[in-house]
Parts: C-alpha cells; structure tokens; sequence
C-alpha cells in the first residue's frame, strides 16, 4: 500500500492545467494532484469481507474524539489539503450486446471473457475517488490518493472474491499513517470496504483523529448493505458515522441509516449521534443540497443545466464542500459552490479528467440560474418537527413573513465567491 502520485509532465493528457490554490492564512502551496497507476472495475459481485475484530476505540483521546482540543497549530506541516482513501478506480465504458447475466457462474464467465482481451486504452478513464481529486484540484487544493493499486485482469478475484481486493493488509501502514498526518482532511467512503477489512478503515479515522486531520465519510450505496453486513462492518460503520467531522449522504441514503423519511430531520438525527460531528450534508440531487449544523440549516436549490451525463457529480460536489470546509465558508456559500460543481460536472460526458472545469463553474456562478420551481423546500421546511434557523438560497431577499426562515440571494452569494476563482481561472487561461 502506498502514496501513488503521477507526474503531470510526463503524462500531458492526465491532468489539464491544474490553477494555483486559493490564498488563506499561513498557506500558499502550489496543488498537486496524486493519482493511481490504472485499476479496472468490472461490473459484479460485491465483495465482503471475512468477520474481523474492528478497532472501535483505538488509542484516541477522548477530548480530540469530542473534537474539543483542536489546536491552531495542528495545522502546521500540513502540506496536503485533502487525501482520500481507496477506491482507485479505471472507469473502462464499452458497448456489449448484452448485460452480464444474473446468474453468478454465468455473469463470472462473461466477465472473464471480457477480461480475456483487455480493452484499448482509448476507453479508460480515471473513476472512483480519482474525480474527487481531480474536482478538488481544479478548485486549488492539494491532493493526495491514498492506496494500492494495479491492474486487475483476473475478474474472478476482484469481483467474485469473499475477502477485500487488498485482503494481504491487515493493519494501516506506516506510509499512510504519515500522509495521513500531513493532510488536513481524510476522505474516505463506503467503497473502501471492498477494498480493505473494516478493522483497517477504523485504523485509518483513528489516526486522522490522533493528527487532528478532519475525517470526511460519505457512506453511499454501500451503507445499507454495511448497516446489515456482518458484526465487524456494522462496528465499522457506526464508528465512522460518530467519529467524522463531516457526514456526506443521498437522502435515501439518509433515511436508510436513520429510519428518518424527511432528510432535514435524518440529518438532525445523524448529527445528535455523532461524537465529532459538525456537519451533515444531504445530497438531493437535481433539487440542490442541504447542510445540517447544531444550529441552523441551510438549503440551495440546483442550477438549472442541460444534463449530459451524471457520473462523477458527488465526487465533484465533495470537493466543493471540503474547499468551503477548510476557507471557514458560510453553510449557504458552500453549498451554491458546490452545487455549481456537481453542475458543472453533469454538463460533460463522463468523468476523470472531464469533471468540473473551473471556467464552467464560473460561468454557472454568474449565471445563477437556480433551479427554483421546485416545491421541496418549503415542504420539507414546514415536515420537520424541530426546525433551527433555516437560511435558503434564491433569487431575491423575500424575508419579513418568517423569524426562522432566512432567503439569501444568490447574487450576495456570487459576489463572495466569485473573487475567490476568478483570478485562478485567469492564470490557468494564460497557461494553457
């Protein structure tokens, strides 16, 4: 297991004109973008791990576990701003004349008929936590991909195996104890269990607790099952939920893990659970997102675009929410980036190198052509039984019929951000 990293000189195609980071205090690094050699997933069976005792307490403080002795130096030797965990994929898109079969022995030989003649590489493209990184490059943050990867050619082994592709590693190496040290946010999400045993994933948050490095978690499709999995995924899952800083979920995925159908009120729910918890974003798709704090909530409603292609738009939103995260943002600011993101993302045809382009996020940003027939706001405003401060993204100020609804206009909202990434696209114009 190791810190891969591609050199964008010697790979021109790779990564496009990567800007320089936005300023912020004490901190002023060049990004640079980490990515893996090539690993291809195939459709198939999920891979589960064998029952292994998983670390739920580990050797953290209990004060840094409350996230109640953060110091401001801890930041110091940081020079990585966000470094994600597995999930290292080669997206490969092929026509075939047929989906694999149901049955398992008939989809594993038609996988392995199609692994017999690798495809050219023409049709590869970076996937997984890849997109994350790319998006989060784009936007000037420093980057790092954390795992092992290769080529895998034998289906039957990756897909088809009761034990995680990396089943060889049972405890965090001491090479990404370091990168984890460095790096200012840990991302890690439910795929990772394909690929390590939970005891490993738990290690992991333990560390980045242990170096005061904020934990990301978006537990995705995967939740459910890991809800429902063995003892030690279950263990596994429920220390990740209380332990990260920053819980990122679909709300379907929400009310799966909370039994809660509103997801303002699931989000609460996770939050009030959480040991370290500061914020539950909720991901609603086309409608926009929602960001959930102790104290308030905040709702942005989408962009309106013209959507090409969905791959890679939460991998690309989470990128936004960790730059807003790391600038000390506002909730309602954080969102409208990364909703414009994920937009921005949608409007290209697959992901890697296609995610989130800089000036398509600007040029969304000026636009701001929000997406606001929608009635979900109000209504799920009015469906939560305990409801904070509720500050909601529009058009216009429509305040004074409501002391806990709050309309901030989006123009108010550009105007802040916009300074921020104007001059960056400038100069990766001129360097391009």
């Amino acid at each position: 297991m190791a810190l891969q990293t591609l050199n964008p000189h010697r790979h021109p195609a790779a990564v496009s004109p990567t800007p320089a980071p936005v300023p912020r205090r004490g901190h002023t690094p060049q990004p640079l973008l980490h990515l893996p050699h090539s690993r291809r997933r195939l459709a198939g069976g999920v891979a589960r791990p064998r029952a292994v005792a998983v670390a739920v307490s580990g050797a953290v403080n209990e004060a840094r576990r409350r996230g109640t002795s953060h110091e401001e130096g801890r930041e110091e030797g940081k020079e990585t701003d966000l470094a994600t965990l597995g999930n290292l994929c080669v997206d490969v898109v092929l026509s075939v004349p047929q989906l694999p079969p149901a049955p398992r022995d008939e989809r594993k030989a038609y996988m392995e008929r199609l692994a017999a003649s690798p495809p050219d590489q023409k049709f590869w493209e970076a996937g997984g936590n890849c997109n994350l990184a790319f998006a989060a490059a784009r936007l000037g943050l420093r980057c790092s991909t954390l795992g092992h990867c290769c080529f895998l050619c034998n289906v039957s082994r990756a897909d088809f195996s009761e034990e995680p592709a990396f089943s060889w590693i049972r405890k965090l190496p001491s090479d990404i104890r370091t990168a984890i040290n460095h790096s200012k946010i840990l991302f890690c999400n439910g795929y990772a269990f394909d690929e390590f045993f939970p005891d490993v994933i738990a290690s992991s948050i333990d560390c980045a607790i242990d170096a005061g490095t904020a934990v990301f978690f978006d537990p995705g499709p995967r939740g459910n099952s890991l809800l429902n999995g063995t003892l030690d995924e279950q263990r596994a899952l429920e220390h990740a939920l209380r332990l990260s800083d920053v819980l990122l979920l679909t709300s379907d995925e929400a009310e799966s893990l909370t039994n809660v159908k509103n997801p303002i009120e699931a989000g609460q729910e996770l939050l009030k659970r959480g040991i370290r918890t500061k914020q539950v974003v909720i991901k609603m798709g086309s409608k926009g997102s929602i960001m959930i704090t102790k104290n308030a909530v905040s709702c942005a409603p989408s962009f309106k675009i013209n959507v090409v292609d969905t791959v890679g738009c939460g991998d690309s939103f989470t990128a936004a929410i960790a730059f807003g995260f790391l600038h000390d943002l506002p909730a309602i600011n954080t969102l409208t980036l990364a909703n414009a993101v994920g937009a921005a993302t949608a409007t290209g045809c697959g992901a890697g190198r296609n995610v989130a382009h800089l000036n398509k996020v600007l040029q969304l940003l000026r636009e701001a052509e929000l997406n606001e027939e929608d009635t979900t706001w109000g209504e799920l405003i009015e469906g939560s039984s305990f409801c904070p401060k509720v500050t909601v993204l529009s058009r216009t100020t429509l305040n004074g019929f409501s002391e806990h609804l709050v309309h901030v206009p989006v123009c108010d909202v550009v105007s802040n951000l916009l300074p921020m990434f104007e001059a960056v696209s400038e100069r990766s114009t001129v360097q391009a």
